[in-house]
């Protein structure tokens, strides 16, 4: 069970940022740098930390201004699910292999359910940010620090980590509820079942 909340943890991380995850386990793992993550243990370091860090840089910087933060979803709703698979993958090669050999099947379901996670959770950001015509600067720094804190506890603290990111399923399955009833809420009495009708404007 720890285990998993630990998987959860990471990719919860991979769906706050795509680069900034990957780049901490391999600062964290510093004595075999991403030698045990799927994927980037086939490419060399060097190019992998080149890479890791450029992006990371460019979702730091671009995510605080308005232009950034309309490209950015795109490419992180597109990488988010391989980024939190990948995430979940590793933690669980850590520590559910390690200790439990043969159970190679159950890392491939965490697989899953940690990029199901990440996606959902770039989709939540990415509604927020269209509700909103834009995300605060307070949100885009809490973000950032909400990804290295939830790598930090994926190996420090599984279970805080891992209750953690329940919560922000918890808070995603509401928003979405919230704006169903926001967008039925918009439409004349007697015609919610289609509430864009007659609109030219997007909400």
């Amino acid at each position: 069970m720890i285990e998993l909340l630990a998987a959860l943890s990471a990719a919860a991380a991979g769906g706050m940022r795509i680069a900034l995850p990957l780049l901490l386990i391999g600062i964290l793992r510093s004595d075999n740098l991403w030698s045990q993550v799927p994927l980037l243990s086939r490419i060399h370091p060097q190019v992998v930390v080149g890479i890791l860090v450029s992006w990371s840089l460019f979702e730091l910087f671009a995510s605080k201004n308005l232009l950034g933060q309309r490209i950015l979803p795109i490419i992180q709703i597109l990488l988010s699910p391989i980024v939190g698979a990948i995430m979940s993958l590793t933690i669980g090669q850590m520590t559910i292999i390690e200790d439990n050999p043969g159970y190679n099947w159950l890392l491939w379901i965490i697989a899953v359910v940690g990029g199901l996670l990440a996606l959902v959770l770039q989709l939540v950001q990415a509604g927020w940010f269209y509700r909103l015509r834009g995300l605060p600067i307070w949100v885009i720094f809490a973000q950032d620090a909400l990804c290295i804190c939830l790598v930090l506890l994926a190996f420090d603290a599984p279970r805080q980590g891992g209750l953690i990111a329940l919560m922000l399923l918890w808070f995603a399955i509401r928003s979405s509820k919230e704006w169903y009833r926001w967008y039925k809420d918009q439409g004349t009495p007697g015609k919610r079942g289609n509430p864009r009708r007659h609109k030219r404007d997007p909400d």
